[in-house]
C-alpha cells in the first residue's frame, strides 16, 4: 500500500509538469501570431485597390497587346515633347501604374485590370495616380514598343504600294521594322480600328496634299482601310489610275462607305513656274501663289498638308534667282524668309476657302531622314541601320517645324498640327535604303532612300494620330 501512494504522487507531479509547458507554449504562439499580422503587408488594404471595370470613355478600343507579347530583346524608347531620356526601358510599367489587357475575340472589347496606387500627401489625404484620357493627352510623349500582332496589313494584302515604298516586295529580308507601335505614355489610346474610321469619312473627302512623303502617308492610309473591306472590287480609282511616282493626283472611291481618299502633289504648297532672267528662261517659286491644283482641295471634309522636304534641295536653299514674288525675282532670298513667305500664302488661302464648320485642316510636321556620309545624290546612306535609335538619342526639333507653328498661331481657321518629328527619328530602320527598287532595277547601291520610309512602316503611326484627333475632337 505504501509503495502504491508513493507513485500517484510522482504521477501527479510529472502531469503538471507537462500542463505548464504546453500552457506556455501556447502564449507563445499567440503573441507570435498577433506580431505577424501586425507586420503583414497584405493585410494593409489601403495600398492599392483594383479596378474591373472596362476603361470609361473610350468605347472602341481594340486589341492592345499584353506585356508577354512584347520581345524580350526589344528596348523601348521614350521620346516627350522635351526630349528627355527615359529611365524605364523593361517595356512596360512597373506596379504601381500597371495596366493589362486581355484581349477578347472581337477587336473593340477590351477587359480592363488597373491597378492603381493610393499614396498619401502632405494633408494625409490619398491621391490616385491613373492615366488620363485619350483628350486630356500628349499624343508625342511615348514610346516604341515591339508587337507581335504588327503590321496592320503586308505588301501582299495592299495593292496600293507603289514600288518606291514596298521594301519588302523589293528583297529586303529583315521585318522588324514592321513590329513597331507607339505606345502613348500617359494614356490607354484605342489602337487604329479601319472600320471605325471608314465610318467617320462616310460621305466624305479625305484629301492628303503635299510632296512624295505624304504620298508616303496617303498610301499607308489606303493600305490600313482596305483591310476593313469586304470586296475588295468595290475600292477603285476614278479615273482608273494605278499609283505611280510620275502622277501625282488620285481619287480612290470606298463604295460601300461613299466617301473618297485623294492625293494631290505639290512640293511647296505654292506655285512652281518660270521666269526669264537675262536671255534664258529659268524655274522660279512663285511664294505669293498658290499650287494650280489648289481648286480641287476646295470642299474636302478633311484636309492634311505638308511641305519640308523640298525646301532642303539645292535651289531652295541657296535662294539665287529663284524666288518670285509678282513680278519681282529675288536675286539673293534666305530659305527661312522664303518658306514663312510660302506658308503665310497658303494660310490666307486656307483662311479665305475652307469652312471650319465644315473641314477640319491638319498640318503635319517634318518628318526627318537619316543619311550618314552624305546626301542622297553624294553617298549618302542608311543600309546598315536595321535597328531603333537607342534612348541615348536626343531628337531635334527644326526651324522649319517652329516657323509652322508660328504661322498656325495667325491663322482665323483652326489648324491641328501633327507632330510626328520628334517620334519617327528614332526609326532610321524603317527607310527604304536600297530596297527602294526591285533588284533588277537598281542602278547603284550608292544611291539610298534615307528620306522615304517604306510600308507597312512609320507612317502607320502618324496615321494612327490622325484617327485619335479626328476620334476625340479637342
Amino acid at each position: 500500500m505504501e509503495k502504491q501512494r508513493s507513485f500517484s504522487v510522482k504521477s501527479t507531479r510529472f502531469l503538471g509538469l507537462i500542463i505548464a509547458i504546453i500552457s506556455s507554449a501556447i502564449v507563445f504562439l499567440i503573441f507570435f501570431s498577433i506580431s505577424l499580422l501586425k507586420s503583414n503587408p497584405t493585410t494593409s488594404e489601403a495600398n492599392f485597390q483594383i479596378d474591373l471595370s472596362p476603361i470609361a470613355s473610350i468605347s472602341e478600343i481594340s486589341n492592345n497587346i499584353s506585356n508577354s507579347s512584347i520581345s524580350p530583346k526589344a528596348s523601348p524608347i521614350l521620346n516627350s515633347t522635351h526630349f528627355n531620356p527615359s529611365v524605364n526601358t523593361s517595356g512596360s510599367e512597373k506596379i504601381p501604374g500597371f495596366d493589362q489587357k486581355i484581349r477578347g475575340k472581337e477587336e473593340d472589347k477590351v477587359t480592363s485590370i488597373k491597378v492603381i496606387e493610393l499614396r498619401s500627401n502632405n494633408n494625409g489625404e490619398e491621391i490616385k495616380k491613373k492615366k488620363m484620357r485619350i483628350e486630356e493627352c500628349d499624343v508625342t510623349k511615348g514610346k516604341w514598343v515591339y508587337d507581335s500582332d504588327y503590321p496592320l496589313y503586308t505588301n501582299t494584302s495592299c495593292p496600293f504600294i507603289d514600288e518606291g515604298f514596298g521594301c519588302q516586295s523589293n528583297g529586303r529580308l529583315d521585318l522588324d521594322y514592321m513590329k513597331w507601335r507607339w505606345e502613348i505614355q500617359d494614356c490607354d489610346a484605342p489602337r487604329f480600328n479601319a472600320t471605325r474610321m471608314l465610318e467617320m469619312i462616310r460621305g466624305k473627302r479625305l484629301v492628303f496634299v503635299g510632296d512624295s512623303i505624304n504620298r508616303n502617308q496617303w498610301e499607308s492610309m489606303l493600305c490600313m482601310l482596305f483591310q476593313a473591306v469586304k470586296d475588295p472590287k468595290r475600292v477603285y480609282e476614278a479615273r482608273n489610275r494605278r499609283i505611280t511616282k510620275e502622277k501625282g493626283n488620285y481619287s480612290f472611291r470606298f463604295a460601300d462607305y461613299k466617301c473618297t481618299v485623294e492625293f494631290y502633289v505639290t512640293h511647296f504648297l505654292v506655285r512652281e513656274g518660270k521666269a526669264r532672267i537675262g536671255k534664258k528662261r529659268k524655274e522660279t517659286l512663285r511664294i505669293d501663289a498658290m499650287d494650280r491644283t489648289s481648286s480641287r482641295w476646295k470642299g474636302a471634309n478633311i484636309l492634311v498638308f505638308n511641305t519640308a522636304h523640298w525646301w532642303s534641295h539645292y535651289k531652295t536653299k541657296s535662294g539665287i534667282n529663284y524666288y518670285q514674288e509678282g513680278d519681282q525675282i529675288h536675286p539673293k532670298l534666305d530659305v527661312s524668309t522664303a518658306f514663312k513667305k510660302a506658308l503665310q500664302t497658303w494660310s490666307s488661302w486656307v483662311d479665305k476657302n475652307v469652312d471650319p464648320k465644315k473641314t477640319r485642316v491638319f498640318f503635319r510636321s517634318a518628318a526627318p531622314s537619316h543619311f550618314s556620309g552624305g546626301e542622297w545624290n553624294s553617298g549618302g546612306h542608311c543600309r546598315e541601320a536595321n535597328k531603333l535609335l537607342n534612348q541615348t538619342f536626343k531628337p531635334s526639333y527644326s526651324g522649319k517645324n517652329i516657323i509652322v507653328e508660328e504661322v498656325l498661331k495667325q491663322m482665323k481657321t483652326p489648324v491641328t498640327l501633327l507632330n510626328v518629328s520628334g517620334l519617327s527619328q528614332y526609326r532610321i530602320d524603317s527607310h527604304p535604303s536600297i530596297y527602294g527598287t526591285k533588284p533588277e532595277n537598281r542602278r547603284s547601291k550608292a544611291v539610298q532612300d534615307c528620306s522615304h520610309w517604306c510600308l507597312p512602316g512609320v507612317p502607320d503611326t502618324w496615321n494612327h494620330l490622325l484617327y485619335l484627333h479626328l476620334l476625340h475632337k479637342r
